[in-house]
């Protein structure tokens, strides 16, 4: 995403079309404009980084794997894993019980490490979608713009979940008490400052770039076994606790441990 990936999620109109690529280069330019025009596409991706984020339908694939379409995730495990490709500039959303694996084996993920997964989670009797970025941590280039890529996340996340809320569609069209769950956002990194949890507040907000977001925990499960609580083991391997031991993580990717609210 916005490599992360920024080609998917900007208008199409600051990318260059084909046939202007075709006609300047068949084209004799005067070394002015041609500096002038080089300037300009400098500025391109600047404008792709700091510019809207738009969720096109139109470049999602959506794959169920193993899973029901209209099944209410409260009685089986439901998750998430989006990727980008930086070549089709399309996302892949797979819907499955656990983590999809071979999402995540190119070498380009394990470069960029710009996807994220997500699962529902039915806590003392009410229902939450937990969401999980990785910004730092795993080898040294991530390591160099942590601030940078908590800020890519925080901008595409709201069209990641309108990825997940389309692509997922017939399961909210026929639980619509699902657009009322709250969204909880955990950026796993090596540094304090990002490592962290926020809410982000009831689902159909959590899709608009003005939604409003807040730093806390969210709530615990029950200690003994319930029928309030589901799943009883996350779907997702990463660190779920404020403590690193036994934090076991799904292939290319380093545990980091839960992320930790800033003190308020």
């Amino acid at each position: 995403m916005c490599s992360l990936s920024a080609n998917m999620l900007l208008p199409t109109k600051l990318k260059p079309a084909y046939s202007d690529k075709r006609s300047n280069s068949l084209n004799c330019l005067p070394v002015s404009n041609t500096r002038s025009k080089r300037k300009n596409q400098s500025i391109v991706p600047m404008a792709r980084l700091f510019g809207p984020a738009i969720f096109e339908s139109s470049k999602l694939k959506v794959l169920f794997l193993g899973v029901d379409d209209k099944k209410h995730p409260p009685t089986l495990p439901r998750t998430y894993t989006l990727t980008h490709s930086d070549i089709t500039a399309k996302l892949t959303l797979a819907i499955s019980h656990s983590i999809n694996n071979s999402q995540l084996q190119g070498w380009a993920n394990r470069l960029y490490r710009d996807e994220v997964v997500a699962e529902w989670k039915k806590v003392k009797g009410d229902m939450s979608l937990h969401v999980h970025c990785h910004i730092s941590g795993g080898h040294f280039l991530l390591d160099l713009f942590p601030k940078l890529r908590y800020y890519i996340f925080s901008k595409e996340l709201p069209v990641v979940l309108k990825a997940i809320v389309h692509g997922d569609g017939n399961l909210l069209n026929n639980y619509p008490d699902l657009q009322e769950a709250l969204v909880w956002v955990y950026f796993h990194s090596n540094a304090d400052e990002f490592n962290r949890v926020e809410c982000w507040g009831p689902l159909w907000e959590a899709t608009s770039s003005d939604g409003h977001r807040t730093q806390t925990l969210p709530q615990t499960r029950c200690k003994d076994e319930c029928s309030c609580c589901f799943p009883q083991v996350s779907s997702i391997p990463w660190s779920h606790s404020l403590s690193n031991e036994g934090v076991t993580d799904y292939p290319g990717t380093q545990a980091e441990g839960m992320p930790k609210p800033e003190k308020l």
